[in-house]
Formats: structure tokens, C-alpha cells, sequence
């Protein structure tokens, strides 16, 4: 199977299983973005798994500007779109995808 394909999958993934976790919450509460970041600082597990995803929205957005310097390619949005709206479990698997399939086209 080809990483792009991969890819692919791992962005499914990367959509239902957060949502299929938050889906009942956002139900219940609505949202309400001050009780989220309540409940998710709550103990130190959850600010754990808190800081790591910062962390790494950081590290992912400041990866795509750079490779898409690097290959000359604007079309890395999408990944910056993916991690506002889902998270990195979105971001990460769509930029390999998109820079697999740019790299794929001769860039």
C-alpha cells in the first residue's frame, strides 16, 4: 500500500476516534470552550495529554510553513485548517499527504 494511501486512512482515524470521544460531550455541554479547558487541566494526566498536543500543534504548524518553503508549495493550509478544527490526529496525517503527493508530482 502506498504511504499516501496511509495517509488517507490515518486522517480518517484521525477524525472519528477524537470525535467519537468529544461528539457526547459537545452534546451535553454544548460549546463552552471555559469548561473544556477546565475539565482538560483538571488533574495532571489530563494536562499532560493537554501541553503534549500544544506542543506538537506548534511543532506541526511551524513543520508545514518550512516544508512548504521548501518545496515551493502554498497548498499546506489545509493541514493548519485540520489541526484548528480537529486536532494534530487530523493535521499530521493530511500534511504527509499533501507533501507525498506534491513530492509525488515532481516537487
Amino acid at each position: 500500500m502506498k504511504p499516501k494511501t496511509i495517509y488517507l486512512i490515518l486522517c480518517a482515524f484521525g477524525v472519528a476516534l477524537p470525535y467519537w470521544q468529544i461528539a457526547p460531550w459537545l452534546a451535553e455541554h454544548g460549546l463552552d470552550p471555559a469548561l473544556f479547558f477546565a475539565q482538560l487541566f483538571e488533574n495532571r494526566v489530563g494536562a499532560f495529554f493537554g501541553m503534549d498536543v500544544f506542543v506538537s500543534a506548534a511543532a506541526l504548524l511551524f513543520f508545514a510553513g518550512v516544508e512548504g518553503r521548501r518545496l515551493g508549495f502554498r497548498g499546506l493550509w489545509p493541514a493548519a485548517l485540520a489541526v484548528a478544527c480537529v486536532g494534530v490526529s487530523l493535521g499530521l496525517p493530511l500534511l504527509l499527504y499533501l507533501r507525498e503527493r506534491r513530492l509525488e508530482r515532481g516537487g
